[in-house]
């Protein structure tokens, strides 16, 4: 039931529909949206794992080579300091310091230097090349800290092989007093790193850095040979990468400007930070294509679904205008322009339904038009149709509550209700009604001297409803008191009031100097 009344209540207001598809459109909207966003985290968050699984393997494959390179020079700086391999003829000694790892690939020379710089074991040449590296960061490194450990020093063109940017690998060599007496030295070509950082996928504006915690770039893809060496330390983007060993964030490359997911890792205990990043372009990209694809349909449909409601509650509306003036057309007398007989008795009913259970009185007035046969017999249908319109008129500018009606009976009787009226009050409406009728202009009907009049019966229903009551009891009434109103002479309201309507109209013809005829 209640789901009914609503249904009725949302087609009685066509703007509803309007409004409910907006409100339709927008949830539907909004659900795609959440949608998208969830989506769009979701993308944000396979890139980050995407680079962290990057950052992890290159890290670790990093540290494993450092690390076999880092054994390779303590070996050597344990033979340097045993006096049984100082003692062996210069090749043999080189063997034993020596191994293959030094014929890897991207591997350079393993020199030993003296507190001067100067190469005294080359692990290619027998003997040594004629080289002093005093000048290189990872020899003033050594010589001025004790506990620099592996030193990983700034990308360098090496003296002594094929120009091919490399680092040097440093430790420290001390004598039997603890003082410093040179360095083994390892060099490592950055086209290990090229290579290594070429074989990932990581989009068209992903990139890859190397770099010290100094910030000192020492390989990136996109390779840029004028980068290598530069430091991006300084900018905010670089202060996570020394905060944390690891972690992720979202910043604006130094080098290049792009925003990017970054993923970066210290490799181990070196002085390494591999940084991986996503660029947010491409994370987004195939979200964007999708969320554009995704985002047309919908907005396609909410201009579909509140189209049609326009044109739904555009037809509603025109449906309903319709029934109203069809509702109106079989409720309305035509003529007069008052209630018809079908509304009169519908109201009749409630009217008494209402006084019976309220205990209030109920008044109707049954007025009929007087002599009007011969009227119509004198002066035309048409002339009768406008004095019907006249007296209508009358009777509705003479009730003014809202509850007040006035239907027409038949021919040319008109029946008023009036509820929660006593008899007194119902005959003052009564006689305003039969002296407004009287006093209408003849000359409106093609007549100096003939006047309208009506005769009106008046009953009344004390809300006392008795067995076998009915509404047709007091029309009844009325109806009586409507054939004695036309017995008494007509132009009258039964029952009467104090003083006889003739007299009071015999006065008032007087005053505008016309006789009753």
């Amino acid at each position: 039931m209640a789901l009914t009344k609503f249904a009725g209540a949302f087609l009685a207001r066509p703007t509803l529909f309007i409004v409910g598809a907006a409100a339709a459109a927008i949830a539907l909207a909004s659900v795609v949206a959440l949608a998208l966003y969830d989506m769009r985290l979701d993308a944000f968050a396979r890139a980050r794992d995407a680079a962290d699984n990057i950052s992890l393997i290159l890290q670790r494959d990093i540290e494993r080579n450092i690390e076999v390179y880092e054994l390779s020079l303590e070996a050597v700086i344990d033979g340097v300091g045993d006096p049984a391999v100082e003692q062996l003829p210069p090749q043999i000694r080189q063997r034993v310091l020596f191994d293959r790892l030094t014929d890897a690939k991207d591997m350079g020379s393993l020199l030993v230097t003296n507190s001067a710089g100067d190469v005294v074991i080359d692990s290619r040449s027998v003997p040594p090349r004629r080289v002093n590296v005093r000048d290189r960061d990872y020899f003033t490194i050594q010589q001025q800290s004790a506990d620099a450990g592996l030193y990983i020093s700034k990308p360098f063109s090496p003296r002594i092989t094929k120009p091919e940017t490399s680092i040097g690998l440093s430790r420290r060599l001390t004598d039997g007093r603890g003082q410093f007496a040179g360095i083994v030295v390892g060099t490592l070509r950055l086209n290990y790193f090229h290579r290594l950082f070429e074989g990932t996928t990581l989009g068209d504006h992903g990139s890859i850095t190397l770099v010290r915690p100094d910030g000192t770039v020492l390989m990136r893809r996109p390779y840029n040979q004028r980068e290598v060496g530069q430091s991006i330390a300084g900018p905010p983007s670089f202060n996570p990468l020394i905060q944390a060993d690891r972690g992720s964030y979202v910043g604006t490359a130094t080098l290049d400007g792009a925003k990017r997911l970054y993923s970066f890792r210290h490799v181990g205990k070196y002085p390494l930070i591999v940084v991986v990043g996503l660029a947010t372009e491409d994370i987004y990209a195939e979200w964007k294509r999708r969320a554009w694809a995704i985002g047309g349909v919908v907005a396609a449909l909410d201009f579909l679904i509140i189209a049609m409601s326009v044109m739904v509650s555009w037809q509603l509306r025109k449906r309903l205008e319709m029934e109203q003036q069809l509702h109106r057309l079989a409720n309305t007398d035509s003529l007069t322009g008052v209630g018809t007989r079908r509304v009169l008795d519908s109201a009749l009913d409630a009217e008494w339904r209402r006084a019976s259970r309220n205990k209030q009185s109920l008044s109707l007035l049954m007025v009929d038009v007087d002599n009007f046969k011969s009227f119509n017999d004198n002066y035309g249908h048409s002339t009768g149709d406008r004095a019907l319109r006249t007296i209508a008129r009358c009777i509705a500018e003479n009730i003014c509550r809202p509850g007040d009606f006035v239907g027409r009976y038949g021919g040319e009787e008109f029946c008023v209700l009036l509820p929660n009226t006593e008899l007194p009050d119902a005959r003052q409406v009564a006689e305003k009604i039969r002296s407004a009728v009287f006093m209408t202009d003849p000359a409106n009907f093609g007549s100096r001297c003939r006047r309208l009049s009506v005769s009106i019966g008046v009953a009344v229903f004390d809300g006392n409803a008795r067995p076998g009551d009915a509404p047709d009891r007091l029309v009844d009434m009325a109806d009586q008191r409507l054939y004695e109103a036309k017995a008494a002479g007509r132009n009258t309201v039964m029952p009467q009031q104090e003083h006889s309507a003739v007299e009071r109209d015999v006065a008032l013809l007087d005053n505008v100097g016309v006789g009753l005829r």
